[in-house]
């Protein structure tokens, strides 16, 4: 999560305005999917809201193998193509009932890059491995799916390129897209605009030797430790925002502990229900000079505080930015990984958000965004990897693909590595009684300009420490 000072409690709002010119950065391509033979869908369409207009569009959808062997949903991705109310609308996606339940269901935003008179939004439908597979002939069931623009404004439905309001029972609908593993296998878009989204397969070929290499396994003693320093890490003690104003980042909060052989770095959080009693905790490299590559780190995430009442609007993240020269400058980057234990931005419970920033406006408030979303408990130890490359920013949380997006946010300035945990506000929990919330971080690495699966970064791990190596930093100033 990003060190500016600014409110952020309309954080999880996309304003995902298409945006032209960016730039196209050298590195490894990835290797192209496509659906194998015998392989097929078909999408099913019906809404609840039927009108011209409402205040949220209601597409309830199911997806049937047409094919001939069974299919992994987390490799099918399923578009609704949408008119946004006007050019800088912002919009909210939830899922009220699935049978395959919604914890398994993300709904990603996008924006089209051709535009139409029907059509210059999407609304991505993806599946998390919990989803399982479909047999030939089976379908996932109801998945009943709205979004509604984040001010709560009317939306118009009526000019809207998948949108059909007649029908009163599932019924197919080709104005509604679907890709298995990259290759688009039913619907037709909005001219122009063929899906193309990468596949969520990661390159089965390893990458070749090299690779400029960041990594820190945090072997030290305290956030005063000289080799902290000495290694490119700042510990934040600067006032400022994000969160509760008035909050001091204490560095002190900053510690490293011994656990199952190896030393993790613990970031406390506290609050005793006010301002001058809440601190929060921030470690980042002082040097942005990480750009293109694969970032990858191991961090704990937990739900319940250490001691104290729960309840409070926690964030805990890992993330990478830059800094914003101007109101949406268009060289802006960030891309985040944000657990919010006890909700907060308009959620009322446990989600994991990764986010990929093209840029925003402080005042008034504008984002220029697109996201991913899990709405689940994600306490515990979470192996969390993003790549990036020419085309795409892909996440992956324990080595499944957690979100996949566009071209249009790659940055095209280097960044730092950031870790924080934050307030915030004090809504969630009023009570001065004291109680304080850790995040924990085992190792952080960075391959620059090359793309890895998990599973390379896992072995890239390995091989390190079986080197005895605890950090390396041979990235180049930028």
């Amino acid at each position: 999560m990003t060190t500016r000072a600014t409110s952020r409690s309309t954080r999880a709002a996309l304003a995902l305005t298409a945006i032209a010119g960016s730039a196209v950065l050298a590195t490894l391509p990835l290797a192209t999917a496509s659906a194998a033979p015998g392989d097929g869908l078909a999408v099913q369409y019906r809404t609840s809201a039927s009108g011209a207009t409402a205040d949220q569009s209601e597409p309830w959808l199911k997806v049937r193998n047409t094919g001939t062997t069974s299919v992994a949903l987390n490799q099918v991705k399923i578009r609704y193509y949408f008119k946004a109310d006007s050019p800088t609308a912002t919009y909210r996606f939830a899922c009220s009932w699935a049978v395959k339940g919604c914890s398994a269901i993300t709904g990603t935003f996008g924006t089209l890059a051709n535009p139409t008179a029907t059509a210059d939004r999407y609304l991505e439908i993806g599946f998390t491995p919990a989803a399982g597979s479909l047999a030939p002939g089976a379908d996932t069931g109801d998945m009943q799916l709205r979004f509604h623009q984040s001010n709560w404004q009317t939306l118009n439905q009526s000019d809207d390129y998948s949108f059909q309001g007649a029908p009163t029972s599932y019924a197919d609908w080709t104005k509604v897209t679907a890709q298995l593993a990259g290759a688009n296998v039913w619907g037709t878009a909005p001219a122009g605009n063929d899906p193309t989204t990468p596949p969520t397969t990661p390159p089965t070929t390893p990458p070749p030797g090299g690779g400029a290499t960041l990594f820190d396994d945090f072997a030290y003693t305290s956030h005063t430790d000289p080799a902290l320093a000495s290694h490119g890490w700042s510990v934040r003690s600067n006032s400022g925002g994000p969160g509760v104003p008035g909050a001091t980042w204490d560095p002190s909060k900053v510690t490293f502990t011994a656990q199952n052989g190896t030393t993790v770095m613990n970031l406390e959080t506290s609050s005793a229900g006010t301002g001058a009693t809440t601190t929060h905790t921030e470690v980042l490299t002082k040097a942005t000079k990480f750009k293109n590559g694969t970032y990858a780190a191991r961090v704990k995430f937990s739900d319940a505080p250490t001691y104290g009442p729960d309840g409070d609007r926690v964030v805990q993240t890992f993330f990478t930015i830059n800094d914003l020269k101007a109101p949406m400058a268009d060289d802006y980057a960030e891309y985040d990984f944000e657990y919010l234990p006890n909700g907060g931005w308009g959620e009322p419970a446990n989600i994991l958000y990764t986010t990929s920033w093209e840029t925003y406006n402080p005042d008034p408030w504008q984002a220029v965004n697109q996201h991913s979303e899990s709405r689940q408990s994600f306490a515990g130890w979470h192996d969390l990897v993003v790549t990036i490359d020419d085309s795409r920013i892909t996440y992956y949380v324990d080595g499944a693909v957690f979100g996949t997006h566009d071209a249009a946010y790659l940055p095209e300035r280097p960044m730092s590595i950031n870790f924080n945990q934050w307030l915030i506000d004090l809504n969630g929990q009023p009570s001065t009684t004291p109680r304080a919330y850790d995040q924990q971080v085992d190792y952080v690495l960075h391959v620059k300009d090359q793309v890895l699966t998990p599973a390379q970064v896992t072995a890239r791990l390995a091989a390190l420490r079986a080197a005895g190596t605890t950090f390396v930093d041979e990235v180049p100033a930028s």
